[in-house]
């Protein structure tokens, strides 16, 4: 019975760990290089090639604004790959430039590592 208490405290100490523990930063950079940073830019404001081919502009995510939105909703980074709140906007601007990415099945670690990538990244920049 004590190994088995042992045992599950330290499986729930494993998620109750903060993810960026777990983040492999680099692939969470490799990541964005390949997906996001042809709209995002590679200084994530909004400066990439594609980032005035679409309507509205890809936005700059080191505003005060978006900072404080991180801070608040801090699985905005993740939700918007998911969810695309923009609808087809993206696929809709790689379309019309031409741009194919090719296939990617995220998974939760992807999520994980891109969002540690982005958010330290966003926080640091002035």
């Amino acid at each position: 019975m004590k190994n088995k208490t042992i045992f599950t405290t330290m499986v729930a100490a494993i998620f109750l760990f903060p993810a960026a523990s777990f983040a492999d930063i680099k692939n969470g950079e490799r990541i964005f290089l390949k997906r996001c940073a042809m709209c995002h830019g590679t200084d994530i404001r909004g400066t990439g090639p594609l980032a005035t081919k679409s309507v509205p502009p890809t936005p700059d995510l080191t505003t005060p604004a978006f900072k404080k939105r991180l801070q608040d909703y801090p699985g905005v980074i993740v939700s918007s790959v998911i969810l695309r709140p923009n609808g087809d906007l993206i696929p809709k601007t790689l379309r019309e430039n031409g741009v194919t990415l090719p296939a990617f099945t995220w998974t939760v670690k992807d999520f994980r590592d891109l969002n540690e990538y982005m958010t330290g990244i966003i926080l640091k920049a002035r």
